[in-house]
Formats: C-alpha cells, sequence, structure tokens
C-alpha cells in the first residue's frame, strides 16, 4: 500500500524521482518494512518530544524514514528536506484517505 502514494507523489513533486520501476516497487516495499519494524520503536523511544510537540514530531520523525529509504534504495531520489517534509504529509494524507475508503 505505500507504493501507490510514491508513485502519485513522483508525479505532484518535483523532487521526487525514481529511476525504474522496480525502484519504485522496491522503494514502497522497504518502506512499508521500515514503517511496521522501525517506526514503532522510534516513536516509542521519541514519546516525551513527540508529546511536547502536540503529535508533530511524528512529521519528523516520517521525514527521517524517507530519507532512510532514499539513503538504502539506489535510484529514489528526494532533492530536498522541504521535498521530504511535504512528501511524508503527502503520503499520510493519502494513506488514511485510502484507509478509509478500504474500510469504512
Amino acid at each position: 500500500l505505500t507504493t501507490l502514494p510514491l508513485w502519485v507523489a513522483s508525479y505532484i513533486f518535483r523532487g521526487v524521482t525514481f529511476d525504474s520501476v522496480e525502484t519504485l516497487i522496491i522503494s514502497g516495499l522497504l518502506l512499508g518494512l521500515v514503517n511496521a519494524i522501525i517506526k514503532p520503536l522510534i516513536v516509542i523511544l521519541t514519546l516525551p518530544i513527540t508529546v511536547l510537540t502536540l503529535g508533530l514530531f511524528i512529521i519528523v520523525i516520517n521525514t527521517g524514514i524517507l530519507f532512510l529509504v532514499q539513503w538504502i534504495v539506489p535510484g529514489f531520489r528526494i532533492d530536498s528536506l522541504g521535498t521530504g517534509v511535504l512528501l511524508a504529509l503527502f503520503i499520510s494524507v493519502f494513506s488514511f484517505a485510502v484507509n478509509r475508503l478500504v474500510k469504512p
């Protein structure tokens, strides 16, 4: 489910590029894996700052995870920090909307 928002985002944001369809699929699969395994640990470790920022620190965590996936997968590029933050917000909203449509 994370490949679809990455694909849509690559058309919306000029700063998000993939060298090939294979790179897009690998990036989506790795992003899903990192979100399932590493993100919960990071959220627990950063819970105090997340509470202090009223949950806004989750955007920083999501952006960091995107840059981690970009660092691991050759051919996946995010041009700037601003693009990364917007991409993290877009993926969160897109995934929320799709989940609401699929699971009424």
